[in-house]
């Protein structure tokens, strides 16, 4: 693993690689909320033993990236769209693959629409376009986070609870919630967060509604992967997107939540060489 701090001449961005870099590129972007380290370590390693020279990066309010003052953002989603190109300007690549989860899955379509010529594959997990008629996230989820103003994330504990709870409500049946292993990396996100509260920002932010009306233009091979039992993102929003894409697969997790589980690992990174390969 290699870090890499980029500069934009507004922002900071911080990055690491895994593999040769010699090999196809795989840009991983997260979703909100969340640093690059919920890309686990071990995912990013089996990609890169693939054939992959794969790049996570901190979002904007995220981990060791720039920071805003919660509840103050000064950027939208096609901001951070921009944040993938110059993480792949920074590195020297032309083209690359791409991988997003939830938000960073609208990210990555918003890439793809805006510079098509850079994007050679999508991989889109847990995510959507967002069309009027798909059905909304499940009311649990909503209620969890409509009480997110009343939780004290300065304080480490309350964040590593918080963290804890929300994931909880995300996972599926399929797979037994390891809390020990979420208190973890929370605790991590905590320890290594420039300002662990601003990642609230993610909940204000506006754009990409122009990019989203135009998904059935992208046209570079995509990998739908979405879980049966997204609660915040519900599984009818992918077989949208797999319908919509003219060049797109779905990759159905039967009892998966909306989560990168490490159950699900295998099937997934066989998926994702198989696409770029």
């Amino acid at each position: 693993m290699s870090e890499k701090r980029i500069d934009t001449g507004t922002i900071t961005l911080h990055t690491e690689s895994f593999g040769n870099p010699d090999d196809p590129a795989l840009l991983l972007i997260m979703g909100a909320q969340s640093s690059m380290i919920w890309w686990e370590e071990a995912f990013c390693r089996r990609l890169a033993e693939n054939g992959l020279f794969v790049i996570r990066y901190d979002n904007r309010d995220t981990g060791r990236s720039t920071t805003c003052e919660p509840g103050q953002p000064d950027y939208g989603l096609e901001d951070m769209a921009e944040d993938a190109v110059s993480v792949l300007d920074a590195y020297g690549i032309g083209q690359a693959h791409v991988m997003g989860m939830s938000l960073g899955g609208m990210l990555a379509q918003i890439v793809a629409l805006r510079h098509p010529s850079r994007v050679l594959s999508l991989a889109l997990l847990a995510t959507s376009n967002f069309a009027a008629h798909l059905p909304p996230m499940e009311e649990k989820v909503a209620t969890f986070f409509a009480g997110m103003g009343e939780m004290d994330l300065t304080d480490r504990e309350a964040f590593i609870r918080f963290t804890i709870d929300r994931s909880r409500v995300l996972v599926g049946s399929k797979h037994e919630f390891d809390e020990y292993k979420t208190a973890r990396f929370a605790a991590g996100d905590f320890d290594r967060a420039n300002n662990p509260v601003s990642m609230t920002n993610h909940a204000l932010l506006a754009g990409g509604e122009s990019e989203m009306a135009r998904t059935a233009e992208i046209g570079v091979p995509v990998l739908v992967i979405h879980g049966t039992e997204d609660p915040i993102i519900p599984y009818a929003h992918g077989e949208h997107l797999a319908r919509v894409l003219p060049n797109a697969k779905l990759l159905t997790l039967a009892g998966s939540g909306h989560e990168p589980h490490e159950d699900d690992w295998p099937i997934v990174i066989e998926a994702i060489a198989q696409q770029v390969g």
